[in-house]
């Protein structure tokens, strides 16, 4: 079994990096595979609609994604929406997801956004038959003790790890 986290903030200070780096290390433990798809490192093009899909970066990542049961998308809300790098790596490997799990963790700024990965869902769920768990985490700056999260989110990541990879072993057998 292999999950892929995509984290996909720009920002060298990215609090929902920090989130991907925790969850790979609640599983490093583990007898799956993890890799982490860095989307600051990752220098995929804009989606074109054409010359944008040869392109040498997206045919590695596409490799990566085609081997992988499951993804973890951990993403910074901005304007009550995931970021605009991870519609980017959606248009450009988003068939490569097909039929797989998908999961969320998300940093935003405030609270009155925590439905904001819905469109994103509905998007892969319909587009791309992913099944998604119904566990998101969610984490505001106030959750936040310097590079450490308080224990309430810091339990629901700890649930989100388990309860994902336990989805994606039933459904990768």
């Amino acid at each position: 079994m292999k999950i892929v986290i995509v984290s996909s903030s720009l920002n060298p200070d990215s609090r929902s990096q920090l989130m991907a780096r925790i969850l790979q290390g609640l599983w490093s433990e583990e007898s799956f595979e993890v890799e982490l798809i860095d989307l600051r490192e990752a220098e995929l093009p804009l989606c074109d609609g054409g010359s944008a899909y040869g392109h040498p970066e997206v045919a590695r990542i596409q490799k990566i994604v085609e081997s992988a049961d499951g993804f973890v998308f951990a993403t910074p809300i901005y304007n009550f929406s995931i970021n605009a790098a991870l519609k980017n790596y959606l248009e450009l490997v988003g068939r490569s997801m097909e039929g797989k799990v998908g999961g969320f963790l998300c940093s935003a700024g405030g609270a009155l956004s925590y439905m904001s990965t819905t469109g994103f869902m509905n998007s892969v769920m319909l587009d791309f038959r992913m099944i998604i768990l119904p566990r998101v985490v969610y984490a505001t700056g106030g959750d936040w003790n310097g590079d450490e999260l308080n224990e309430t989110v810091s339990e629901r990541m700890k649930q989100f790890a388990d309860d994902f990879a336990t989805l994606v072993g039933k459904l990768a057998n």
